[in-house]
């Protein structure tokens, strides 16, 4: 038996068949969907007798922490969720969860369960984890400490009674990488407060390096971004840059242990290492360096999150990076980024350095262009929009909506087959400078704009699982069994919401005119400079 063992529940060991962005699956409303349909799309990550051969990031973090700080390797386990009865006994002092959205309370859960009204996939695996370490614990008469943390830990803080009612002893909020021995000694001695907010961050030299593989190869590349966007968590801390020596001794032990991907982490891609904090022009050269060094070792490179203006502000940074990951018509590069609104009063309220180098009255076109630049060098950007926001007008939302239709149409009429992106809109969640506004709940919350800042999202949405999916998916088997569900899955959503709509007296139909934009990167001949910027 293990004196500290780590594990998270099923929703994060799950692979779902490699399928891009299937790991939202977890948002979905498990109440509302047929079971066999979670069943289906479940792969769970390999182990070897209960222990993880990958691991979520944040597991192995955690695990590289505590080996680091004097905990020996058989007193430390990273272990299947389904098999923690393997490692859980009279020596065990703390059982800790690494958890994402253990409460349904993020802004993807909370738009996918009508505002928290049903129960979502990651609360019910969640719930099912807690109650088996109980049933463990009790059966054989354990005193060891159950304690929750990762990103999602709010959560079950913020739900106090029903955290009393799962006997969660401690939950930690913030980055513990400089502070995990102290730490899990002090709840090991019951020195610890139930919740626990860490206060500072670690400096660099202080975040370990992983000693097992990640899963999917993730490996973190900054913290933080600086941006300033007052709605987000991660702008609360400050920005640091891992150096590229640790990264890429991370993507080697990946690598070695055959996994042929390197996911780099981070905010935002394009600021990492940003010398200009005044107007966030890209370090192009460091980020072009930091492609070219994954690159070494495997060709499935790709960033997990990046900002569009970043994109834009140096499009030849763009082209550089695809020439050295070989993105073509058959090899598509990934990357989520925050599109919020399309509204300039609203960015620049709320996210006045999101648009930099640009200003927010440039908003919409920065949206229709960055898009140009990625798609016309194969990426696929999943774009994010934020319904609710506090002191939105029906003009904002609907100029949005306007925006989705501005892009798809100019973006294929430029480019055709090339043309790729997604929107999903995601309910205001209160967190970041933003925590005394309330949770937007779409049923009771909802206007007309909103409505059609949804509606529109979602159709386009699925003219992308139609067009789109095949593209990204060429090279993966599960496309034939998924495709047909996908398509139905999307046609459906679109269906609902058409229907729920007009019960509200909406009209989908409402005819939007395009926004009067256009795309006008070429005419500043990108290719022949380092920065669109510059061009005015």
């Amino acid at each position: 038996m293990t004196r500290i063992v780590l594990t998270t529940d099923e929703t994060l060991t799950s692979t779902y068949h490699d399928v891009p962005l299937l790991d939202f699956l977890g948002c979905a409303p498990y109440d509302k969907l047929p079971k066999w349909v979670f069943r289906l799309l479940d792969s769970q990550l390999p182990d070897e007798n209960g222990v993880l051969t990958q691991a979520p990031y944040g597991l192995r973090k955690v695990e590289a922490a505590l080996l680091r700080d004097g905990f020996r390797r058989d007193e430390v386990v990273v272990a299947h969720p389904r098999k923690i009865e393997r490692f859980i006994g009279k020596d065990t002092t703390v059982v800790a969860l690494y958890e994402m959205d253990p409460m349904g309370l993020g802004p993807v859960s909370m738009m996918f369960t009508n505002g928290g009204k049903w129960t979502n996939y990651t609360k019910v695996k969640f719930l099912e984890l807690v109650e088996r370490i109980n049933r463990i614990r009790d059966a054989k008469g354990l005193d060891f400490k159950l304690v929750v943390g990762g990103p999602g830990a709010w959560q079950v803080d913020f739900r106090k009674e029903e955290r009393e009612k799962l006997r969660i002893d401690h939950v930690v909020i913030g980055e513990a990488d400089h502070v995990a021995g102290e730490l899990f000694r002090d709840i090991e001695t019951g020195n610890a407060d139930e919740t626990i907010f860490i206060k500072g961050w670690p400096r660099v030299e202080q975040i370990p390096t992983i000693v097992a593989p990640s899963y999917k190869g993730l490996v973190e590349v900054m913290r933080g971004c600086g941006r300033g966007c007052r709605f987000c968590e991660p702008n609360l801390r400050v920005a640091r840059y891992i150096p590229l020596e640790k990264i890429e001794e991370e993507i080697r032990l990946n690598v070695k242990a055959g996994i042929d991907h390197a996911w780099l982490h981070s905010e935002d891609i394009f600021l990492y290492k940003v010398e200009d904090r005044k107007n966030f022009y890209p370090n192009a050269e460091a980020v072009v360096e930091l492609f070219e060094m994954a690159r070494g070792y495997t060709r499935n490179v790709n960033p997990t999150h990046g900002a569009v203006a970043g994109a834009l502000a140096n499009p030849g940074m763009i082209e550089r990076i695809s020439e050295i990951v070989e993105a073509g018509p058959d090899h598509w590069i990934g990357i989520q980024v925050g599109f919020e609104t399309a509204s300039p009063r609203l960015i620049g309220k709320y996210m006045n350095n999101k648009m930099k180098p640009f200003s927010p009255e440039e908003w919409p076109w920065v949206l229709l262009n960055g898009t140009y630049v990625l798609n016309k060098n194969y990426w696929f950007p999943a774009y994010t929009t934020i319904l609710g926001l506090p002191g939105d007008t029906e003009e904002d939302e609907i100029m949005t909506a306007r925006l989705i239709i501005t892009m798809e149409k100019e973006l294929e009429e430029k480019l055709g087959n090339r043309a790729h992106f997604t929107v999903t809109p995601l309910a205001f969640i209160p967190m970041g400078l933003l925590k005394d506004q309330e949770f937007y709940r779409i049923d009771e919350m909802i206007t007309y704009g909103q409505f059609l800042h949804l509606y529109h999202a979602w159709r386009h949405l699925y003219r992308e699982v139609v067009r789109g999916l095949p593209t990204v998916m060429k090279d993966n088997p599960f496309l034939i069994p998924f495709y047909p569900l996908a398509t139905l899955g999307a046609r459906l959503v679109v269906r609902h919401l058409r229907k729920w709509g007009i019960e509200r007296g909406f009209d989908p139909d409402k005819r939007l005119e395009p926004l009067d934009i256009r795309i006008e990167v070429e005419e500043h001949r990108w290719y022949s400079t380092p920065s669109l910027v510059e061009a005015y």
